[in-house]
């Protein structure tokens, strides 16, 4: 078993890397989400679609 692991110890520490890429970047993309960020990152004002995917809110009433 331990000769296994000595034998694809380069491929073992390369997959844990792109895990924990993988996850960070779910995380952050979770974390925006929650924040109402949007996911592509460069704002709404100049979208062609900016008023299809994030409607207006309602105005609270007694501001």
């Amino acid at each position: 078993m331990l000769a296994w692991l000595m034998e694809n110890m380069a491929t073992i520490i390369i997959s844990a890397v792109l895990v924990l890429l993988v996850a960070a970047v779910i995380t952050s993309m979770v974390r925006s989400k929650r924040k109402g960020k949007s996911s592509c990152g460069c704002g709404c004002a100049g979208c062609a679609m900016n008023g299809a995917c994030h409607p207006a809110k309602p105005e609270t009433m007694g501001k």
